[in-house]
C-alpha cells in the first residue's frame, strides 16, 4: 500500500506536487529528529533544573507555546514571502533555541533553558506547515495523500532521534548537553533541503490588500470549527500523555534508556500509518478516519490505566501514536477542503495557533498531574490517562454534530 497508483504517477498536474512531497519527506525525516530529541529529554532536563518538580514539563510547554505564538505570524510571513523563506526562519529559531538550551544546561539555569525551549518552538511551528505546503501545488485528489506522505517522513526521525539521545546523553559531564549540541548539528544539516522546493509564488499584494474573514467568522463555519476541534484534541491528548511518559517510566523504576525506547516506538506509531492514511481518507472520508483515531486514543487511555509494567507503557504509547495519526491527519484533510486559496494563510495560522495553544496547556497539565496531583508516579500516570475522557467526548460530539449539519443541508 506504500506505492502510489499508476494513475497518480501519470497525472501531469501532480508532478510538481510529488517532487515537493519528496523534498518535504526528506526534510521531515532529518529535521524531525531534532523535535523528537528535545521532547525525549526536555522533561527530564526540566526535572533536573526546575526549582520545584511541578515545573518539570514547563520546558516542553514553552516549546509548544513558542510554536503557538509563532504560527499566525509565520503563516502570514509565508503568505507574503513564500514557504521557503518561512521554513528557513523556523529552522534558524530551532538552531538558536537549541544553542541557548545547551548554554543553559552548562550554567544550570532553568530560566535560560525555558528561553531556549521557547525559541525551539519557532521551528516546531514551521514544521507544522510542511503538511500544508505539500498541498499547495496538488490536485484535490492528491491532497490527502500528499499530507499523509509528508507526515510519513517522521518515520526516520522516530528511529534516529531517540537513538541520538542514547548516544549523546553521556558525552559530557552535564546531562543532556550533548543531546542539545547534536540537535544544533541536525538542524544545520537539514535546513538546506528547503532550497530544493518548487512551490507556487505568493500572490502579489494579496495579503496586503485583502484582509479576509476574522477568526470568529471562520470558526462559525461548521467544517472549519470541527476540523480545528479534532486537530486540537488529537494533538493535545497525544502531548498530554507523551510528555509525562518519560517521567512516569523513570518514576516506576525503569531507566531513561527505556523511556527513549518507548518514545521511539510511539513516534514510529505516529508516522508509519502515514503510508496508508491518505488512501484511507480518500476511500472512507476524513471524518470517519478522525472518529477512528478518537476511538484508538480512548483505547490507549484504557491500556495506560491497566498497569505500569514496561509493556503497558509500550502499548499505551503505540496506540497513542496511531490515534494521533488518524485524528490529526484526518483533521488536516478536513481543514484544507474548508477554505479558499486566498484564506489559506489566515485559516492555517489560526488552526495551528489554537492547536498549539491547547497543546501548551496540555503539556503544563501533564507535569502538574504527574508530579503534583498524584502522591506517587503510578497515581500521577493514572490521572494523566483519566484526563483524556472529557476531551475525547468533545471531539466525538463535534463530529456527530457536523454530520447532522451536513445531512440537514442536503
Amino acid at each position: 500500500m506504500t506505492a502510489l497508483p499508476a494513475s497518480d504517477l501519470a497525472a501531469p498536474d501532480d508532478r510538481r506536487a510529488r517532487r515537493n512531497v519528496l523534498v518535504l519527506v526528506a526534510t521531515q525525516a532529518v529535521l524531525g529528529s531534532q523535535v523528537t530529541m528535545v521532547f525525549v529529554v526536555g522533561g527530564l532536563a526540566g526535572n533536573m533544573l526546575a526549582p520545584v518538580h511541578c515545573l518539570a514539563t514547563l520546558p516542553i510547554s514553552m516549546i509548544v507555546l513558542g510554536a503557538g505564538l509563532t504560527a499566525p505570524w509565520l503563516s502570514g510571513f509565508m503568505q507574503r514571502h513564500g514557504r521557503r523563506a518561512g521554513f528557513f526562519v523556523g529552522a534558524a529559531g530551532g538552531l538558536v533555541g537549541s544553542g541557548l538550551a545547551a548554554w543553559a544546561l552548562s550554567l544550570g539555569s532553568f530560566w535560560l533553558f525555558l528561553a531556549g525551549s521557547f525559541l525551539t518552538g519557532t521551528y516546531m511551528a514551521a514544521q507544522g506547515f510542511y503538511r500544508f505546503a505539500a498541498t499547495d501545488a496538488a490536485s484535490e485528489a492528491f491532497k490527502p495523500k500528499a499530507i499523509s506522505w509528508v507526515m510519513a517522513g517522521g518515520l526516520v526521525s522516530a528511529l534516529t532521534g531517540p537513538q541520538i539521545v542514547k548516544v549523546t546523553n553521556g558525552l559530557f559531564p552535564v546531562p543532556f548537553l550533548g543531546t542539545y549540541l547534536a540537535a544544533m548539528a541536525v538542524t544545520l544539516a537539514g535546513m538546506w533541503l528547503f532550497l530544493l522546493l518548487d512551490l507556487p509564488a505568493p500572490p502579489k499584494g494579496e495579503a496586503r490588500t485583502v484582509k479576509g474573514p476574522s477568526w470568529g467568522e471562520l470558526l462559525r463555519r461548521p467544517a472549519v470549527l470541527v476540523a480545528v476541534i479534532c486537530a486540537m484534541v488529537s494533538y493535545s491528548l497525544m502531548n498530554l500523555v507523551m510528555t509525562s511518559t518519560p517521567l512516569a517510566i523513570v518514576g516506576c523504576g525503569f531507566t531513561p534508556g527505556n523511556a527513549a525506547d518507548v518514545i521511539s516506538a510511539h513516534v514510529l506509531a505516529m508516522f508509519v500509518p502515514s503510508f496508508f492514511t491518505g488512501h484511507l481518507i480518500a476511500r472512507f472520508g476524513a471524518q470517519r478516519i478522525v472518529m477512528a483515531g478518537l476511538v484508538i486514543l480512548a483505547v490507549a487511555g484504557m491500556v495506560g490505566l491497566s498497569g505500569v509494567e514496561l509493556g503497558h507503557f509500550f502499548g499505551t504509547l503505540v496506540l497513542l501514536g496511531l490515534g494521533w495519526n488518524f485524528g490529526f491527519i484526518g483533521a488536516t484533510a478536513m481543514l484544507t477542503s474548508a477554505h479558499s486559496a486566498s484564506e489559506r494563510g489566515r485559516v492555517q495560522g489560526m488552526n495551528d495557533a489554537i492547536v498549539m495553544g491547547c497543546v501548551t496547556l496540555a503539556s503544563l497539565a501533564s507535569g502538574g498531574l504527574m508530579n503534583c496531583a498524584g502522591g506517587t508516579a503510578v497515581e500521577g500516570w493514572q490521572l494523566v490517562n483519566i484526563a483524556m475522557v472529557p476531551f475525547l467526548t468533545l471531539a466525538g460530539a463535534a463530529l456527530i454534530w457536523l454530520a447532522f449539519q451536513r445531512r440537514a443541508a442536503r
